[in-house]
């Protein structure tokens, strides 16, 4: 079997839609040339396309045109490496995963400790959003939803008042055991948003859950959010507007 053959064999393997790269292949290091060329006559011939240098997947056609790779094949390599998880996708992506939005634009966000420049791959914008508290498989779902928080007023197609109640709803099916827990994860974001997650714990807890959020502000810093009494009923007690 030669090395085209080789790799046609393991690129078979993969899904469409299944981005790869070099290392993914199981080539001899000292074949990488050969490797490289064979795959960019593959991307040549329509076998496969690239998402961005030395990335490829191969292409599913429907009836509507060529699908792109979902969004976490285009970033999965800026989310975990060597085996740990640095990032998460955050922002648009939790907005519509959270359903509090159906829109989602051709812009990847995501959540990492360490940020860098924005970078284009294929039809996607990717930028990065700094998040202060260590990134674990098991924090991730909470840090999506303290990052919508954070970012409510950026919310498409939606008020603020509607995405509150929805939030709501969401905050209320935490387990109350995990609370506590999340509560300390919100004192890395901003006053704002401890101020906006604090209350609407204690509206669906007990009041004293988010004792240790309110103790963490300035009692005379007011933030304006455009959050009626109706959507929040304690929005006074918090100093939110």
């Amino acid at each position: 079997m030669n090395i085209t053959e080789f790799i046609q064999d393991r690129i078979n393997r993969f899904s469409k839609g299944y981005v790869f790269s070099y290392s993914d292949l199981g080539t001899n290091p000292k074949n990488k040339e050969a490797t490289i060329k064979a795959l960019n006559r593959m991307v040549e011939s329509g076998l496969l396309d690239k998402v961005s240098k030395g990335r490829f997947y191969k292409p599913e056609t429907t009836e509507f045109g060529v699908l792109e790779p979902n969004r976490y094949q285009v970033v999965k390599d800026l989310l975990e490496k060597n085996g740990k998880i640095i990032g998460y996708l955050t922002g648009y992506n939790a907005f519509n995963e959270l359903g509090l939005t159906t829109q989602l634009p051709n812009i990847i966000q995501i959540g990492r400790n360490e940020i860098r420049p924005p970078i284009q791959r294929g039809i996607y914008k990717i930028t990065f959003i700094r998040q202060n508290n260590i990134i674990t498989k098991e924090n991730v779902e909470y840090l999506k939803i303290l990052d919508v928080i954070k970012l409510i007023k950026k919310i498409p197609d939606t008020t603020v008042n509607n995405s509150i109640l929805k939030l709501r709803s969401i905050i209320k099916n935490i387990p109350t055991g995990k609370i506590q827990y999340i509560n300390k994860l919100a004192v890395k974001y901003p006053p704002s948003t401890r101020a906006l997650f604090g209350a609407m714990v204690e509206l669906e807890f007990e009041e004293n859950t988010a004792n240790g959020i309110r103790t963490s502000l300035n009692p005379i810093t007011q933030y304006n959010l455009g959050i009626s009494k109706k959507t929040l009923p304690n929005v006074e007690n918090w100093n939110i507007k």
